[in-house]
């Protein structure tokens, strides 16, 4: 029989889908599942979104270019010049969600060996697209107890060595929420320049943030256009995962081409969801708005109703719509296991992704799960009950 790759076998399961089976089985046997486990917004995608596709009115769904088409190039920098951030359409690729902007970007930036450092617990799929390019991820450790907030810069400065090529975080962050100031930036910033380093940041939940919180852009700080490259979608901000559509930004123009040749492997992002993505730019700022408050209306919610269980620790993290939560069990794993297999309240369970998988470093994460809040107040209500009272009765409690 012939053997798969030792990439294949190396690449890491994602810890959001890897349970999947067990949820399945679950709702096979009648039992009703709280998703908070994926990152799936329930907001309704705007209509000028679809209704663009209808006026398209297309009689052959042809390739784009590669880079994508300038009209939607152009819709983008109109979108980030309404932010404060001034990028020509040239700077801009369009690719197959913000998944595949990354992935031409490793493939860009890294050579097999090359060392990247990724503050964590991080996005699962950067180990991930990381192991594929046989890039080695260099983790520095956020503490809950500060919020996952930035570490110190003198433990970034104790991992760089004559491999390291890049700095990668996710401002808000996913898993955590945790929202990167401007001052912690500029720390990142200085290290860049002076270790000449790029400084990659995944904004796809810039609109997110709350508590009167501002985001702050690493395509507004001085002196990175060298070395700041962003990765961004139009996902979570307008609601439409499905479209597929994601970008590179960057005014590194050896990168660009560079990353321009991979999209030219692949052919071309796809057409319609570029015409869904040119419409959405143009959706009223009040739909932003609306999602903004619900999203803070969910988090309040979860945040009440953690912080008061027995054990828990739920940081208040004022970004993206995850929450990153350490609960008083064995193992994260195990438990998010018997929630499915093992536990139901009046015929409902909660589906979480354990930690472990957001962690590089063996060991940690173990008690930790990222929480989603997804769904609407009445169902994390729901939810948080079925929390609340597995707690109290799963056999792995510490």
């Amino acid at each position: 029989m012939p053997k798969i790759s030792n990439r294949g076998a190396n690449m890491p399961a994602s810890p959001i889908r890897k349970l999947v089976p067990f949820a399945d089985a679950a709702k096979k046997r009648g039992t009703k599942i709280y998703h908070l486990n994926i990152g799936q917004p329930d907001i309704k995608t705007p209509k000028a979104a679809f209704q663009a596709i209808t006026d398209a009115n297309l009689e052959v769904l042809s390739y784009s270019p590669s880079e994508g088409y300038e009209w939607y190039r152009d819709k983008i920098s109109e979108y980030y010049d309404r932010v404060g951030v001034k990028i020509d359409s040239s700077e801009i690729i369009v690719t197959s969600g913000a998944s595949e902007a990354i992935s031409f970007v490793m493939n860009s930036c890294f050579d097999p060996g090359d060392e990247i450092i990724v503050p964590e617990p991080f996005y699962a799929n950067y180990n991930g697209f990381s192991r594929s390019g046989n890039v080695v991820v260099k983790p520095i450790t956020a503490s809950i107890e500060d919020g996952f907030g930035l570490p110190p810069m003198e433990n970034f400065e104790m991992e760089i060595t004559p491999k390291t090529k890049a700095i990668l975080i996710c401002n808000p962050s996913n898993p955590t929420g945790y929202l990167y100031s401007k001052e912690e930036l500029e720390v990142l910033r200085n290290i860049a320049l002076k270790h000449d380093l790029y400084l990659m940041v995944d904004e796809v939940y810039r609109e997110f943030v709350y508590e009167g919180q501002e985001h702050t852009s690493v395509l507004a700080l001085d002196g990175l256009d060298e070395h700041a490259i962003v990765f961004d979608s139009v996902s979570k901000r307008y609601s439409a995962c499905g479209a597929r559509i994601g970008m590179i930004i960057s005014r590194n123009k050896a990168m660009m081409s560079t990353a321009l040749k991979f999209a030219q492997a692949r052919l071309s992002p796809p057409t319609l969801g570029q015409v869904m993505g040119a419409a959405m730019v143009d959706v009223p700022q009040s739909f932003i708005d609306a999602s903004i408050s619900e999203y803070d209306k969910r988090r309040k919610v979860c945040i009440e109703r953690l912080q008061k269980m027995d054990g828990v620790v739920c940081p208040n993290p004022r970004g993206a719509f995850y929450l990153f939560v350490k609960f008083p069990v064995d193992s994260t794993e195990d438990f998010c296991k018997w929630l499915l297999e093992e536990f139901s309240l009046n015929g409902e369970t909660v589906m979480m992704a354990p930690g472990a998988g957001f962690y590089s470093t063996e060991g940690l994460g173990l008690q930790e799960a990222r929480i989603a809040y997804v769904l609407n107040t009445d169902d994390l209500h729901k939810a948080m009950d079925c929390l609340e009272e597995a707690l109290k009765t799963y056999p792995g409690r510490k």
